[in-house]
């Protein structure tokens, strides 16, 4: 299903940056200012995070990429959906911001970019994190499905982290944004069912 995977990924993509952006225009400048956590002014700026936080999009794609059949690569959609729906009811009802930290443009250009492009509004939840804590959840299955081996189970895990530290390492969410995304993604994880067991093959007696 390469061809229906490659194709729906990238639509899905694209919709719902389109979403994404029309509700922030919308929204930003009615937004609620949300408040730093001693964990907040204590996380440095890194950063080297910043290709970690973009991740994001490659991450999110491997679960419908490994998808075994289309009940899978539906349950995936739908949820996908489903998830980022809630986020953006959200965003447009209690629109939400983080404060601006000063960035040397000169110094960051690749961050400033970032800045000046996915302005600091739609924070809470983070649908980065949100997205991160979802897709480990379903590669974990899969890769326990197919016998990985740990080291494989291992990175996907520490992938996954990296993410969700990276959306405060570079200043796009703070502390309360990144629970909320938790909140959200672990609801989602938790309400998927538990994958069928695979059938013991029955042995053949001849005669």
């Amino acid at each position: 299903m390469w061809p229906l995977k490659l194709v729906g990924n990238t639509a899905a993509t694209v919709g719902f940056f389109v979403l994404y952006f029309a509700v922030m225009a919308q929204s930003l400048p009615h937004a609620t200012l949300l408040p730093l956590t001693p964990l907040d002014r204590w996380l440095e700026l890194r950063v080297a995070a910043l290709p970690l936080y973009g991740s994001l999009w490659l991450y999110l794609a491997l679960p419908p990429a490994f998808a075994k059949d289309m009940r899978e690569l539906n349950a995936f959609a739908i949820n996908a959906a489903l998830m980022s729906a809630i986020a953006l009811t959200i965003f447009w009802f209690w629109p939400t911001a983080v404060p601006i930290f000063a960035i040397d443009g000169e110094l960051h250009p690749a961050l400033h970019f970032l800045k000046t492009t996915d302005a600091a509004g739609n924070a809470f939840p983070s649908l980065h994190v949100s997205f991160s804590v979802f897709a480990c959840w379903l590669l974990a299955r899969q890769l326990r499905a197919v016998g990985a081996p740990w080291w494989a189970r291992a990175l996907n895990l520490a992938w996954a982290v990296g993410i969700v530290y990276s959306t405060l390492a570079v200043r796009q969410h703070v502390v309360i944004d990144v629970a909320g995304g938790l909140v959200l993604g672990g609801a989602f994880c938790l309400l998927q069912p538990a994958p069928k067991a695979t059938p013991a093959a029955v042995p053949v007696v001849q005669a």
